[in-house]
C-alpha cells in the first residue's frame, strides 16, 4: 500500500464519509464534488469541448484520429450528482492509454428527473455516436459506479432489442443492484472507508421513485446479456458494492460472456479517479487499458 492510499484511506474515512452521511440535499453533493474536480489531475496534452450529438445530451469529447475507437463513459455518482467534467480527467488518462477518443453525456439526474430519464439520455448517447457514423464495434462503453450500472443497462437494451453492441464493457465499480441485496453492503459497511451504507436506500428511493427495484434497466443484474461483448469489471475488496461486482461477473458467465473480474485489495470506491497522485490508481487504468487494447486489436 502507497503513502498516498494510506493518506487517501484515512481522509475519507474521517471527512469524506462522515460528510456524505449527514448531507441531505442533492444540490449541495453536486456544488462538492464539483468543485473537488480540479484535484483530479487533467493528463497533459488532453482537451475535452463541448458537444451535443444529435437527438442525444449534451457532453464532452475527447477527440482522437479519424477511425480511431471511442470510449463513451457514463459518469458516475449514485444517479444524483456527478458530470462529464468531474470523470474527464480520469477517462483522458484511460484514452490516452488507449490510443482513442472519447465521449461523456451529461444525462439527467435525480431527483429532479428520477429513473428512466438517466437510461433513456445514455440510450440517445449510442445513438448519437451510431449517427455520426461510428459503427458500434469501434465503441467501448463503460461507466463507473452508478454509470457502471447505467452501461449494462444499456447493454441489457441494446440485447433485448436484437441491436448490435460495443466492440467491449468497462466498468469501475458498477452499482448494479438497485434491490440492494449484496451482502457486502453490510459485511464490508465498516471498512469501506468511503460509502455510508445508511445513505444508499434513500439514494436509490430518489432515482427509482417507486419504480421496480429489479427491472433491468434499474438494476442490470436481472437483466439478460447472452450474446454480450467481453467484459472488464474493476472493484475494491473492501467496498460494499463489491458483492454487485462479483455477482454482475457471474451473472454475464452465466449468459456464456467472457467476463474479467479485477478485485484489488483496500481500495477505496472508484479508486480509479485519484489517477495521477494515486499510484494505485494510474496501476488500474494502466491493466484496463492493455485489456482494451487487446479488445481493440
Amino acid at each position: 500500500m502507497s503513502w498516498q492510499l494510506s493518506t487517501l484511506n484515512l481522509y475519507l474515512r474521517t471527512a469524506e464519509k462522515a460528510l456524505l452521511a449527514r448531507m441531505q440535499d442533492p444540490k449541495s453533493a453536486r456544488e462538492r464534488l464539483e468543485n473537488q474536480a480540479v484535484l483530479f489531475p487533467m493528463p497533459s496534452g488532453a482537451k475535452f469541448r463541448e458537444i451535443q450529438l444529435a437527438d442525444g445530451p449534451k457532453g464532452l469529447r475527447l477527440d482522437a484520429p479519424a477511425k480511431n475507437p471511442v470510449i463513451l463513459w457514463l459518469h458516475g455518482g449514485a444517479y444524483i450528482m456527478g458530470s462529464p467534467r468531474t470523470h474527464s480527467a480520469m477517462i483522458a488518462a484511460l484514452a490516452q492509454r488507449c490510443r482513442t477518443g472519447a465521449y461523456l453525456p451529461a444525462y439527467r439526474l435525480a431527483p429532479e428527473h428520477p429513473f428512466p430519464a438517466a437510461i433513456d439520455d445514455c440510450i440517445a448517447a449510442w445513438n448519437g455516436l451510431l449517427a455520426e457514423g461510428i459503427a458500434p464495434d469501434q465503441i467501448v462503453l463503460g461507466g463507473d459506479s452508478a454509470g457502471g450500472g447505467l452501461a449494462f443497462a444499456l447493454l441489457h437494451h441494446l440485447l433485448a432489442e436484437k441491436r448490435e453492441t460495443p466492440r467491449a464493457v468497462v466498468t469501475f465499480c458498477p452499482w448494479v443492484d438497485l434491490s440492494l441485496s449484496g451482502d457486502t453492503l453490510f459485511s464490508l459497511s465498516t471498512r469501506d472507508v468511503l460509502l455510508p451504507i445508511e445513505r444508499l436506500p434513500q439514494i436509490r428511493d430518489m432515482y427509482l421513485a417507486g419504480s421496480n427495484s429489479r427491472a433491468p434497466l434499474a438494476s442490470p443484474l436481472f437483466g439478460t446479456f447472452r450474446g454480450a461483448p467481453p467484459t472488464l469489471i474493476q472493484a475494491s475488496s473492501t467496498e460494499i458494492l463489491l458483492d454487485d461486482a462479483r455477482r454482475m461477473a457471474r451473472h454475464l458467465s452465466d449468459h456464456d460472456t467472457e467476463a474479467a473480474l479485477d478485485i484489488e485489495d483496500g481500495l477505496p470506491h472508484v479508486w480509479q479517479i485519484y489517477q495521477g497522485w494515486l499510484p494505485e490508481a494510474d496501476e488500474a487504468l494502466d491493466s484496463a487499458a492493455r485489456w482494451i487494447r487487446a479488445q481493440l486489436a
